[in-house]
């Protein structure tokens, strides 16, 4: 490959040429290396040996290294042996490799002459190079400045370890100051070897009128006092590169960049920065810039980092620095599509690999398109397409695409409502008839109580902070005209009106609703859907920045993936028992809300939902059985014995938004104080479950269907178990058991509670007895919930859902020891269509059966979405329905 890779370079490179005339030895010294990436051992070999006399003499080894590097890391690149990730982790490498030696030489040379940098307690003080940009992330470029901060940590003098020695102490201060300046010039200072990397300090506190270098002190004062938003996106990359004491540096760095609460202004900020960028493009003339330019690399970065200044302060996963990597993470944590990820990923690469060949051309920093036809040959060859054309159209594709992300990300809001037409109505400056013409126009056709549900949000929110109330203003009128578009708009428009109260204080989030109109949007349509979805996020504002990414929002939920992504969100909480409690409670509430969008939308029937809503609830539990387990103090094994039984909505999966959980606890171990240890676990995994945090509780749970109910044991032995469905438990309790199964713990134990469950089931039962103890338990339930309205009871009336369930079970039981097949848990409509199959009832009953149960299910499901107390209906609505039910009814039960 050698003699390949070096024409392709000198062909694609005129710094390439120049290089290869001024030093021919060059291609004979790295022909052997092309065949891998030049390593970070063989870059320090080259530094190390022979140790560099002076400082000349570190400035052309540095110098030579660079050129050495540079080679092999072009040749492999344009041969196509090298990705992108090599390349850049190479360039990265050799930055690091380069600032250590020149900063170890330097040191020594001033320590000689002034002493140790030492602390108040004597303790020596080391430079501590901050790497900022792509050298922070890992991602240099071949020809890139880089972007440094020279910090230290405690202030105090240099001294001697010999105090006879004849030194001139001098501050810590002054010592780095001088150490600092030596590295730069190391570094960035053209000799007759040209340069290493030119050093860009300006992203220091205070940039260029700053102090050149600083301690922990006086960075943590700054952040914390005078730190300005773009400089938050500036520290998102910095990564210490020497020195030590690099948690205590984070720790400090880490609150200012990731916030604790969740931070929508970033959105403003970014959109800032991003506007005053295009403007210099623009005023440049360099829309040919591929990194500042309309879908560049800037709008890449700003798109992934935003979600990190947004949501890195709670998704631990998010405090990482290369852009690739962050775009990963997004679609992990939910935060954007796959296929967006994609998309941004590919063109990323692109940008990267198209950026690289451009300065390779003259060694330039340089992002800019050529001109020339020279250079638009050799560029085109390097990037592998026939022509400079090809090439154009593939790069535009990329560019529109980063656009089309970048523009749905940022969308600039209208935040001067003046000009909109509905300005007038909500801030009262209208006269009576042209407000009735607007809001009629807009879409609602009560005027006087839409007037009614401003006046008080206006009086409640009159003592707001000027900037709040503008925010407030110009979220108003645009609210005003989505919600007119809502079937029912004043009802809408008071829910909205409910959440604007309890969230004018906090003005985060009236930020993202006048910055992110997609999700204003989406919030509209949720408060419309449901009275329940309005309570949930008035309770619990913060779920509002899972509006923000429409897509990820209606995307399918991977489960095994996020219970990966609910696993680190408690690890990063490893002894914060509250946090993780939280921390369970905001899963819960995010992946609920994001259901709820989709089943609001159309996207998900009711069986899909409730198997959804079911695997959220086994994520759950089973997480919270992990930790309830390793918090423990007298637990006598590493992972417990022990298992969690669904029962009813959670064992049949057919959860609903607000579903209890029914729960069995059981072990199987024969330890002395098994029953006593598990007892302890079973309590604690309900306290929970059930513990009101300022996130709300997890689940109610219900404990009462465990044998002898809830007189008896917590939590059962898998032997105890057995003996008591075998000989005493009653017909109501083998009922319950077509509709469990395990949901977490040990798996053994699952297996054994289902091989009891088929036996149980399949046990042979007196057929006149088993009738007459359901008809029993049936008239039991019926008496407990008399309904005294004329409507129709879905749930409970005769030919209602109940009457379904009864019929199922009593099948199961009846048939099960001739028909395995009934003891499968599948679900009710599922087993009625098997009762049918096997000649059980008619098949076309069994049919119709299923589909009745299937609307009750979804008219039991949207009335409840729409916040009545009770399904009820007009009896004409289901006569049809509930007509069905009754004759599959007098079919099993007669």
């Amino acid at each position: 490959m050698s003699h390949s890779a070096l024409d392709r370079v000198v062909r694609c490179s005129r710094y390439g040429r120049h290089l290869l005339a001024a030093h021919p030895q060059l291609a004979e010294a790295v022909a052997g290396q092309l065949d891998q990436a030049f390593a970070r051992e063989a870059m320090q070999a080259v530094l190390a040996e022979p140790p560099c006399a002076d400082e000349a003499a570190l400035h052309r080894r540095l110098r030579q290294l660079r050129q050495r590097v540079w080679w092999v890391a072009t040749a492999r690149d344009l041969a196509g042996s090298a990705d992108l990730a090599e390349v850049t982790a190479t360039w990265s490498t050799l930055a690091e490799v380069c600032l250590a030696a020149a900063l170890d030489f330097h040191h020594a040379v001033l320590a000689a002459r002034h002493g140790e940098p030492r602390d108040e307690h004597g303790q020596p003080q080391q430079m501590i190079v901050v790497g900022m940009g792509k050298l922070g992330g890992g991602e240099l470029n071949v020809s890139s400045d880089i972007d440094l901060i020279y910090l230290y940590p405690e202030e105090g003098d240099t001294a001697a370890d010999d105090a006879a020695a004849a030194i001139k102490s001098i501050s810590n201060h002054e010592f780095f100051v001088r150490l600092g300046r030596k590295l730069t010039a190391a570094l960035s200072e053209a000799t007759a070897d040209g340069y290493v990397f030119r050093v860009d300090l300006r992203l220091r506190p205070w940039g260029d009128s700053g102090p050149f270098t600083m301690g922990f002190a006086m960075l943590e004062d700054y952040l914390v006092a005078q730190g300005r938003p773009w400089e938050r996106y500036a520290w998102i990359k910095a990564r210490p590169l020497t020195g030590s004491r690099h948690d205590e540096l984070m720790a400090i760095v880490r609150p200012f960049v990731f916030r604790k609460y969740l931070d929508f202004g970033a959105f403003a900020a970014i959109r800032a920065l991003h506007v005053q960028i295009r403007r210099e493009v623009a005023r440049r003339e360099m829309a040919d810039n591929i990194k500042l330019g309309p879908g560049g690399i800037r709008e890449i970065e700003f798109t992934a980092q935003v979600y990190q200044l947004i949501r890195g302060g709670r998704i631990a996963a998010l405090q990482q620095r290369p852009t690739l990597t962050v775009l990963g993470e997004l679609v992990k944590s939910g935060l954007m599509a796959a296929d967006a990820q994609q998309e941004l990923a590919a063109a990323y690469d692109f940008l990267r690999r198209l950026e690289h060949r451009l300065q390779y051309l003259d060694d330039a920093q340089t992002q800019q398109l050529p001109e020339d036809a020279e250079s638009q040959a050799m560029l085109a060859e390097a990037m592998d397409f026939p022509d400079y054309a090809t090439l154009i159209a593939a790069l535009e594709r990329h560019r529109n695409k980063v656009t089309r992300h970048f523009e749905q990300m940022f969308a600039a809001p209208q935040t001067d409502q003046i000009s909109h037409p509905l300005t007038a109505v909500c801030c009262g400056t209208a006269d009576a008839e042209s407000t009735r013409a607007l809001l009629e126009n807009a879409g609602y056709d009560d005027p006087e109580r839409v007037l009614a549900t401003l006046d008080a949000l206006r009086q409640h929110t009159a003592r707001l902070a000027e900037s709040t109330q503008l925010r407030l203003n110009a979220l108003l009128p645009p609210a005003l005209e989505v919600i007119g578009s809502q079937p029912d708009p004043a009802a809408t428009l008071e829910r909205f009106a409910a959440l604007i109260q309890a969230i004018s204080r906090r003005a985060t989030y009236l930020a993202l609703l006048a910055e992110y109109p997609a999700a204003l949007r989406q919030l509209v349509r949720l408060l419309a859907a449901s009275p329940w979805a309005a309570q949930v996020l008035t309770l619990q504002p913060q779920l509002l920045d899972e509006l923000i990414a429409p897509q990820s929002l209606m995307s399918v939920p991977d489960w095994a993936q996020l219970a990966v992504q609910l696993r680190d969100e408690l690890d990063a909480y490893p002894d914060d028992t509250e946090a993780q409690l939280d921390a369970l409670r905001r899963f819960k509430q995010v992946q609920t809300l994001r259901l709820l969008a989709q089943d609001v939308a159309g996207r998900l029937t009711l069986e899909a939902l409730s198997d959804h809503l079911s695997f959220l609830a086994d994520t759950l539990l089973a997480e919270t059985l992990d930790r309830c387990w390793a918090g423990l103090k007298t637990r006598h094994r590493d992972t417990p014995r022990f298992a969690v039984i669904g029962y009813g909505k959670l064992g049949g999966k057919e959860l609903g938004y607000a579903s209890d959980l029914d729960l069995v606890f059981l072990y199987d171990d024969d330890a002395e104080r098994a029953q006593e240890i598990y007892a302890r676990l079973t309590q604690r995994i309900n306290t929970w479950l059930g513990t009101l945090t300022p996130a709300g509780i997890l689940y109610e749970t219900d404990l009462r269907l465990r044998p002898d109910g809830a007189s008896g044991l917590l939590v059962s032995s898998v032997e105890a178990f057995r003996n008591y469905q075998l000989h005493h438990a009653w017909t109501w309790e083998h009922q319950a058991l077509t509709r469990a199964r395990f949901v977490c713990g040990d798996a053994a134990i699952g297996t054994a509670f289902e091989t009891l469950r088929r036996e149980v089931l399949a046990a042979p039962r007196d057929a006149g007895k088993l009738r007459e103890e359901v008809l029993a338990m049936r008239e039991k339930m019926h008496a407990g919930h008399v309904n005294h309205s004329e409507l129709f009871d879905l749930k409970h009336d005769s030919g209602g859902i109940v009457d379904v369930e009864f019929c199922v079970q009593y099948l199961v039981l009846r048939h099960c020891h001739a028909h395995p097949e009934l003891a499968d848990n599948v679900g009710n409509i599922a087993l009625l269509l098997r009762a049918g199959a096997a000649g059980l009832i008619p098949a076309d009953l069994a049919q119709a059966a299923a589909d009745a149960y299937r609307e009750l299910r979804r008219q039991q499901h949207a009335i409840k979405l729409s916040g009545a107390e009770y399904a009820r209906v007009p009896p004409s609505d289901m006569a049809s329905v509930y007509g069905t039910v009754r004759t599959l009814w007098r079919q099993v039960m007669a």
